[in-house]
């Protein structure tokens, strides 16, 4: 192939992974495909978020060991990708919820669950994270406090002011 007078350089690719990435692999895949797979509703997208995940870990070597203590770290980074997902499912969208019309009874909780998950997909990422990792991942008002470095009551006024956001949604 001709350069036509051009020098092409290529920078090598390091494509060995750091160590102690596939201990990390073993121990929080799963933990991150659950938690994907609650919120993005598939398993294709679960897969794909796991793949997210571990692809950011890998491009950030220098961060991908302090990481250790991380069940934390992966169920938020698998929660923050998957929440990506569905906004990039909700701009995909080509059918308005408007359009639907009445379906069937066995349609009905897989259209909601989708508007749910279209609801949670607008919110601010903060408040989608706190709203899942409560109602998905079940955590108590403490911990969530000391995750977001805000006050027990203030957990439970977020939480309200959320839950009455969506309810909004909903009615519409």
């Amino acid at each position: 192939m001709a350069t036509h007078g051009l020098a092409i350089r290529a920078e090598p690719v390091d494509l060995t992974r750091p160590p102690g990435f596939d201990e990390l692999y073993r121990q929080y895949s799963e933990t991150v495909y659950r938690t994907a797979r609650r919120i993005t509703g598939n398993s294709a997208d679960a897969e794909d978020v796991l793949q997210t995940v571990f692809l950011r870990l890998l491009n950030r070597p220098d961060a991908a060991l302090d990481v250790q203590s991380s069940e934390a770290y992966f169920r938020r980074a698998a929660a923050n990708a998957s929440i990506d997902v569905l906004r990039r499912r909700t701009v995909r969208s080509e059918t308005p919820l408007e359009v639907i019309g009445p379906q069937s009874v066995q349609e009905s909780g897989p259209i909601l669950k989708e508007r749910l998950r279209r609801a949670i997909a607008g919110l601010d990422p903060q408040d989608a994270e706190l709203f899942l990792l409560k109602y998905l991942e079940g955590w108590s008002s403490n911990e969530l406090a000391d995750r977001f470095g805000i006050e027990r009551g203030t957990v439970g006024s977020r939480l309200f002011r959320i839950r009455q956001g969506l309810q909004r949604v909903f009615e519409q």
